[in-house]
């Protein structure tokens, strides 16, 4: 079989992924084997391959085809999330290309256009992933949507309102106008934004004074019902019971008293809006104020915003502002730093508002989780740091807001039969909600046209904290085989910004519906960021596109560049350059391929030299591979990674080929060249997780193979024990190999001028290493001798001196001119060192570390002079 003279990755990667497909090497089934199971973060439907999803992804893939590699019955459950928000904000604004108002249609006109629509994009990286050598089995990919899903869903949601857990309740929410629905807290996402503070005079009612409150948000004075002072405050006591004017509305409004006023922000006054502050609504229940909300679902001003109806709440902001201006309400503008909550899907500011929702209640589901990641360590954070975060979510855990008020989605199975507060059922389709409301109103007459549907549907998060179970369809068939075999499953790769919104709710889950953990481990990835230090996005432009960079490198070198920066918890500061260093190392390994194949094969003797060579390679492979193994077991993948690539490119590329590599046009003896190929074939096997297209590569061509003898469902080397001797004996070796190739660099001596070399003090040597010495320095002669040799120049290789004699391969008069003028400069750089050590202000008053270094300096240039002084008395 030719070898082309150029890896073409493009080429390759297409053709051994289909072999992998087509024999179902992905695939599995429960068998006697142990399993070993990771369930994908399940990427949304909308989504495209970006930096993240490929750096995840990858240390996924390296986790399963090394797992596979151990004999492990590896099962990679790939998926998509039907991500309710950006899904259906996504349907509609191509409803809206089309001229279409999702208002203006039906639910199931709607629900048609979002399946239409996942359809048509859904699957796109779920293919991309396929690019980058992803080894799921794509036989069982899901999708949170899909009717099994969806069923268990709902049988969760049922079991938790019956366990009195869910409840509704009408509530202060965090509202995304832009979606026009609900988000829970952990979808805020807080940010420092610099405004300003706005102060406005009040009219006190049936006078001519007036009282100043300060606020960011001059435009919620529409909804003001009523003014707080500090019942301690001494400025406000002529305030007590009195009435204030609201400015524009003219709005008669208490002026209540209430400790929980800060007398120091501010004026001291606060005004009082329950229908848009959780703090004031508070005080709003606490006083019986009446709640006026002014905006629309939208955030633009409704019927309480008089003139402003209509208008979006910023607009409306400035035109609020200049009438307060123009009418002499608005006393001062101060510039004004304050946190304000945003989206995390639309980036929109959020709105507080009061609404009717649908709640969990955590403290209690969460004990269990919190144990087993902080007590009894049944699940594992790598790195540990991110305990400390996960205990403060899960000992701060507030309510879930589970309902949104969108169409794309699990819709809340409650049904409303009447117009009572509790006049509805939760069951699992509405027929069952029939009989439930039968028997709860004690009305027999009432009908399927009597029951009415809740509208919203459930947090994406909630069908989504249930992966790990319902994937293998452990909610709605808890005994079945697939379940008791792959659950739990053993890891979890995951980002660190979804510890609590999915991590910490599948520890919940697990816990509450399979009484055990949901995953063994957590591997927290960190955060890919431009060498700026940004986190890549599409609005900054600074994220390459994945599936170029795949075009141009190769999936292998993209997957190599993104893992040698990458440690466990750590942002990686990704640069296209590592993916060119991963390609120069596919280049190195694909050159050294070629190198072996090529040689001719005789049945000749083993030379002594490719025996020490391949005996300190065995003892090296065996080393490296008890650190690459210590490495896997604490989730260290970059250090793992950076043990072979040194492996390969230092040890086996640089140093062993080079030793059993025969003379020009001389063949290479049949048992070395075997050897030889065994240990590629081992070093394939330690690559095959890293870069698996390569490695598939080259272990086919090394041999014709059945499909069955596959690299990727071949065995990972097993530990041996080795002799460090052998390791210690190479270590010497190379640096003596070394030193003779920087004096003949020095000196200007040709490779192919052969060298004698002679050895002082030759205690410690392992002599059977000469023959290394010889081949690799292209060494004549190694002799010893009880002093150095006349006429000599040497070298210090550890506590030995070796010396090769230079007669008539040195131009002598320029090496004596070289070392003058090295003597020179060393011997006035000790008199400048001296000077500094004569000076007793110096030495006095100086850091003791300071004058200790500047005496070694001193000894060190002495020690030069001395060595420059013999050599130059050898050659003169």
């Amino acid at each position: 079989m030719d070898i082309p003279s150029k890896y073409e990755p493009q080429i390759v990667e297409d053709h051994w992924y289909d072999y992998w497909l087509d024999n179902k090497y992905f695939h599995s089934k429960p068998d006697g084997r142990k399993p070993y199971t990771i369930v994908i973060p399940p990427p949304n439907v909308t989504g495209v391959l970006h930096m993240g999803h490929m750096l995840n992804n990858t240390i996924q893939d390296v986790l399963i085809r090394r797992a596979r590699l151990l004999g492990l019955n590896a099962c990679w459950v790939p998926g998509t999330d039907h991500a309710s928000i950006a899904t259906e904000a996504k349907v509609v604004a191509k409803l809206k290309e089309q001229g279409i108002d999702k208002k203006d249609i039906s639910r199931e006109e709607f629900l048609g256009h979002a399946w239409e629509w996942t359809h048509e994009y859904g699957g796109v990286i779920l293919e991309q992933l396929k690019k980058l050598g992803c080894s799921c089995d794509w036989e069982r990919t899901k999708f949170t949507m899909d009717d099994d899903m969806s069923a268990s869903v709902i049988k969760v949601f049922i079991e938790l309102f019956d366990k009195g857990l869910i409840y509704r309740g009408y509530r202060m929410v965090n509202w995304d106008p832009q979606a026009k629905t609900t988000l829970s807290d952990e979808e805020v996402i807080y940010e420092e934004r610099q405004g300003e503070l706005y102060y406005l005079a009040y009219t006190i009612e049936g006078s001519d004074d007036k009282v100043t409150i300060a606020t960011t948000r001059p435009e919620t004075i529409l909804g003001d019902t009523a003014i707080c002072i500090n019942p301690n405050d001494d400025r406000f006591r002529g305030l007590k019971g009195k009435k204030a004017i609201v400015p524009i509305c003219n709005r008669v409004i208490p002026i209540i008293e209430d400790e929980y006023v800060s007398m120091e922000f501010g004026t001291g006054c606060l005004k009082v809006t329950p229908a848009h502050d959780e703090n004031d609504k508070l005080l709003g229940e606490k006083h019986q104020l009446e709640t006026i909300d002014i905006f629309n679902e939208d955030a633009s001003l409704n019927s309480f915003g008089m003139h402003y109806e209509g208008m979006d709440r910023f607009d409306a902001r400035k035109a609020i502002v200049k009438e307060l201006k123009e009418k002499g309400f608005l006393t001062k503008v101060e510039p004004y730093v304050n946190k304000v909550g945003t989206s995390e899907r639309t980036k929109v500011v959020i709105e507080p508002r009061l609404s009717d929702q649908w709640f969990l209640k955590m403290e209690n589901l969460a004990k269990p989780a919190l144990s087993a990641v902080l007590e009894t360590r049944e699940v594992k954070f790598y790195p540990r740091k991110f305990e400390n975060t996960y205990r403060h979510w899960m000992e701060n855990i507030r309510d879930w807001n589970i309902s949104r008020q969108l169409w794309w989605g699990q819709r809340i199975p409650a049904y409303y039969y009447g117009d009572g507060e509790n006049d509805f059922v939760v069951a699992e389709s509405i027929e069952a909600a029939l009989a439930k409301a039968k028997d709860k109103s004690g009305n027999v007459g009432l009908t399927i046209e009597d029951l009415k549907q809740d509208e919203d549907v459930l947090d994406t998060w909630f069908s989504s904290w249930l992966w790990p179970i319902s994937v293998f369809g452990g909610i709605m068939e808890p005994d079945n085989e697939e379940v008791a075999y792959y659950y739990p499953t053993s890891d979890l790769v995951t980002a660190p910004d979804i510890l609590f919104f999915w991590v910490a709710r599948m520890i919940i889950a697990g816990y509450e519906f399979r009484g055990e953990r949901p995953f063994d481990n957590v591997y927290l990835t960190g955060i890919v960021r431009d060498k700026e230090r940004r986190k890549m996005s599409k609005s900054l432009g600074n994220s390459p596109d994945a599936l170029e960079l795949i075009s141009k490198f190769g999936a292998d070198a993209v997957r190599v560049g993104l893992l040698l920066s990458s440690a466990a918890g750590n942002d990686l500061l990704f640069d296209e350059a590592l993916c060119q260093q991963g390609k120069n190392f596919a280049n190195k390994i694909w050159n050294a391929f070629r190198l072996v194949k090529g040689w001719e094969i005789a049945e000749i003797p083993q030379p002594e030299s490719s025996i020490k060579g391949i005996e300190w390679y065995t003892a090296r492979f065996n080393q490296a591979l008890m650190e690459i193994e210590d490495h896997f077991s604490k989730y260290r993948i970059s250090e793992a990674l950076m043990a072979i690539y040194k492996l390969v490119w230092d040890d086996f590329c640089s140093w062993l080929l080079e030793i059993v590599k025969p003379a020009y046009q001389q063949p290479i003896d049949k048992k070395s060249y075997t050897e030889i190929l065994a240990i590629f074939e081992n070093n394939l096997k330690l690559l095959h997780p890293f870069m698996p297209f390569l490695t598939e590569e080259i272990w086919q061509r090394i041999s014709d193979r059945k499909p069955s003898e596959a690299l990727v469902i071949s065995s990972w080397p097993n530990s041996e024990h080795f002799d460090s001797k052998h390791i210690n004996a190479f270590q010497f070796t190379a640096e003596v190999i070394s030193g003779i190739r920087n004096i003949r660099k020095e000196k200007n001596i040709p490779l192919k001028e052969t060298l004698d070399l002679s050895v002082l003090n030759k205690e410690g040597i392992n002599e059977d290493w000469d023959v290394v010495i010889k081949k690799l320095a292209n060494v004549g002669q190694i002799n010893t001798v009880t002093e150095a040799v006349d006429g000599a120049l040497s070298f210090r290789v550890r506590s030995n001196e070796y010396f090769i004699p230079v007669s008539g391969m040195l131009d002598i008069e320029a090496e004596l001119k070289k070392i003058r003028e090295e003597l020179s400069y060393t011997k006035g750089f000790l008199e400048s060192v001296n000077k500094k050590l004569a000076n007793e202000r110096f030495v006095n008053n100086a850091p003791e570390s300071v004058v200790s270094m500047e005496k070694k300096k001193a000894a060190d240039a002495e020690a030069k002079i001395l060595t420059l002084e013999k050599s130059l008395s050898n050659l003169e």
